[in-house]
């Protein structure tokens, strides 16, 4: 399965460490489950995204394993590809870039065509041949017309592909230089959320998150004295404070770290997908990683 890891420390421009070679849980231990993409993505100081991916194994690429180690912003955003839709190609690795913002998602959206033909000119944007690029083309036309409201255009966009088109899972993450929104929908995956106090639960304890999973390893001295809040696939330590996000919840933190969610889709898909109903490509991409519990439909 895809694992999803967004980090925000806004308005602190903090410094994180992403371990790919030489922690037995890191993104390079999952990367030989799950080989085919992964990436890291940032905002610069003057709020330019840069993003660090590879639509290989990270332990096949050493120097992007090197190039990847440490990365410095107020927000993060990074993503392990295991393919449902489209081959193995850069244009096809997460997170992907539109119109300022970051994006990345685990699930599968069937009807492709249909999508396609709701995007309209925004299908300009889309340079893949992924089900997630094109759904988040259809957030930025909508985020367009919303006057760049993200949270109106994720509901418009999942509601839209809730009713009209198949659907497995639709967990996504979008982030801005100090903004982060996250959706789970529905309840297929998990999606965790943290509210970290500077130091953690009892104080002084830089950020030191690695999955059981054995998927990632971050951490940041830096929020021994930040706040800060993560959202996961996975629980990604012991702090009791994780929480799962309900299914059709939409949550955001905001440039000041406040965070506010709220369910905004409360039925289920008009035309839900099960694994059956998949390839069997498409299929193995969203079975559980190992060591993570597995949820049946």
């Amino acid at each position: 399965m895809c694992r999803l890891f967004a980090l925000s420390a806004a308005p602190n421009h903090v410094r994180a460490t992403f371990w790919l070679l030489d922690a037995p849980d890191s993104l390079a231990a999952q990367s030989r489950r799950e080989p085919d993409g992964v990436g890291l993505g940032v905002f610069a100081a003057d709020g330019e995204p840069i993003v660090h991916k590879r639509a290989v194994a990270a332990y096949q690429d050493s120097e992007f394993a090197r190039e990847a180690r440490e990365l410095s912003s107020e927000t993060f955003l990074a993503h392990i590809r295991y393919a449902s839709t489209g081959g193995l190609a850069p244009q096809n690795t997460h997170p992907f870039t539109q119109d300022g913002r970051l994006f990345a998602h685990n699930g599968v959206i069937g009807g492709l065509d249909r999508l396609d033909r709701e995007l309209g000119d925004a299908g300009s944007l889309v340079l893949g041949d992924t089900d997630s690029e094109r759904f988040f083309a259809l957030v930025t036309r909508y985020a367009r017309e919303e006057h760049g409201d993200v949270a109106r255009a994720l509901v418009r966009a999942a509601a839209w592909v809730a009713e009209n088109l198949p659907l497995y899972a639709l967990n996504v993450l979008v982030t801005t230089p100090s903004e982060l929104w996250a959706l789970r929908y529905p309840e297929t995956h998990e999606l965790w959320v943290l509210e970290r106090a500077p130091g953690g639960t009892h104080g002084g304890r830089h950020l030191e998150h690695a999955s059981a999973a054995g998927t990632m390893r971050v951490r940041s001295g830096e929020l021994t004295d930040a706040p800060a809040v993560v959202v996961a696939s996975e629980r990604m330590d012991e702090d009791p404070g994780w929480r799962l996000l309900r299914s059709g919840e939409l949550l955001h933190v905001g440039p000041d770290l406040a965070v506010d969610a709220q369910v905004v889709l409360e039925t289920p898909p008009a035309h839900p997908l099960t694994l059956a109903d998949l390839s069997p490509h498409a299929a193995a991409s969203q079975h559980p990683a190992p060591g993570a519990p597995a949820r049946s439909r």
